[in-house]
């Protein structure tokens, strides 16, 4: 019987965890082997590589850099392309995942699944767990994009908030300000000194994250008017989101925060500090990850004029994206959603419903 093989592209800050993930939790996934490609050879990350590798995950490497890894004191099982053609399901964890889908994806049958990150737009079929599962069609979705992670926090709410129980939405409009953090506390470079301004890209939506968000709603056949903006914050914690949803009916702030609080993927928390709710992912999460779709501060909740809501909420960075990412390989391996679900059900300790 042939292996059901994950091949994660890339150690950064989505990769490194989703090889732990997939490596210590094969068992109830269904998962027989776990490889991995690093391109660059570093001192500097052969602690982690060691360590990846020691809870059993396999690691392949380009030929010309084989030598290199070798020297560093690891063992190289694999080439790249031979980790490709092998794999049950490739996810692609770099900045290059439209890049590489030309290169050697497009060419490359064994598969059944490939997955590209946030950034990679145009890879696939975009993808929210919990927003648009249903979207994904078996035989047809082979490439599949995972959204960024301000974007699972968006279309979450917008669904959560919007959508009524006859599965119309009463949403009129939604406006967002991305306040993203300056970078990971793994990295060095990017960080800025002072808040810095984002563009407004695209006419219609902002920036990417509104784009991006109509894009997932797209794939169930909805469109919503969604505007977004963007500034980059002198902190490495959390990114933060201010949004503004204008409804078609009256609304009360009890109703949203019941929505909030019945959706199993949304954590609610009294806390309006991002260091406190940063302290309590690397506390109780994942490799410190929460991987929740959003943590919503209900004290900033407020209505306004009875059709108008406003909030703060944090993002989960990298969690939320960890989660569609298993969610979407293990569909791409058996394409049943209840089959997925089962196997999904080790992951609910860091589905926080409150912080």
């Amino acid at each position: 019987m042939k292996k059901t093989i994950v091949h994660i592209v890339g150690t950064g800050t989505i990769g490194e965890p989703l090889i732990g993930l997939f490596t210590d939790f094969k068992h109830y996934l269904g998962i027989d082997e776990v490889t991995f490609h690093k391109r660059t050879p570093l001192a500097n990350d052969r602690a982690k590589i060691n360590h990846l590798m020691s809870r059993g995950a396999v690691l392949a490497t380009d030929s010309d850099q084989r030598d290199a890894f070798e020297k560093l004191g690891h063992k190289v099982a694999l080439e790249a392309e031979e980790a490709l053609a092998r794999a049950t399901v490739v996810i692609d964890c770099t900045p290059a995942g439209n890049e590489n889908k030309k290169k050697f994806y497009d060419h490359i049958e064994g598969p059944r699944g490939y997955l590209a990150q946030g950034s990679e737009f145009g890879f696939g079929k975009p993808y929210a767990r919990g927003v648009n599962d249903e979207a994904l069609v078996a035989g047809e979705d082979r490439f599949i994009q995972i959204v960024s992670c301000n974007t699972h926090n968006i279309t979450t709410l917008i669904k959560t908030l919007g959508r009524e129980p006859d599965g119309s939405y009463a949403l009129e409009r939604g406006t967002f300000v991305c306040m993203r953090r300056a970078n990971d506390i793994s990295q060095t470079k990017s960080f800025c000194p002072a808040p810095q301004a984002g563009k407004h890209d695209d006419a219609d939506f902002g920036t990417h994250h509104a784009h991006d968000a109509h894009h997932v709603f797209e794939t169930l056949g909805l469109g919503f008017d969604l505007f977004s903006s963007a500034v980059k914050l002198n902190t490495q914690y959390m990114h933060s989101i201010w949004f503004n949803l204008r409804f078609r009916r009256d609304v009360t702030r009890e109703e949203m925060v019941a929505r909030l609080a019945d959706n199993p993927l949304v954590a609610l928390t009294d806390k309006r500090d991002a260091n406190e709710v940063f302290s309590f992912g690397r506390d109780h999460g994942y490799y410190g990850r929460i991987l929740s779709q959003t943590v919503v501060a209900t004290p900033t909740l407020a209505v306004r004029r009875n059709r108008d809501l406003f909030g703060f909420c944090f993002t989960p960075q990298d969690g939320n994206s960890l989660l569609s990412s298993i969610a979407a390989a293990l569909w791409a391996i058996e394409p049943d959603w209840e089959s997925v679900a089962k196997r999904l059900e080790w992951t609910k300790r860091w589905l926080f419903r409150e912080i």
